[in-house]
């Protein structure tokens, strides 16, 4: 049973765009998403890992990775990188 669960924020080495996602382990899902396994993210890497915070439960990092992907606004992931860390509104 896997415990724990991270929302991340990558950036496109080659475009400049943001993906946000969340997993149970960062650096695979970095990987997978840099050997063309996703497929919303193939083809638009290289992809850095800009951020990543860790959440109790798994549910409740996908909770938190799709407010964000509702929001939309660029200048909020960035802010978020540059602060290190998600404020909860």
């Amino acid at each position: 049973m896997q415990t724990g669960g991270y929302v991340y924020i990558m950036k496109s080495v080659s475009n400049g765009h943001y993906y946000i996602g969340s997993c149970g382990d960062v650096d695979k899902r970095v990987q997978e998403h840099n050997s063309g396994v996703t497929k919303s993210t193939k083809n638009k890497g290289p992809w850095e890992i800009n951020f990543f915070q860790k959440y109790d439960t798994i549910r409740e990092a996908r909770q938190i990775e799709y407010k964000l992907k509702k929001l939309k606004r660029k200048d909020y992931l960035e802010e978020i990188i540059k602060e290190g860390k998600i404020r909860k509104k």
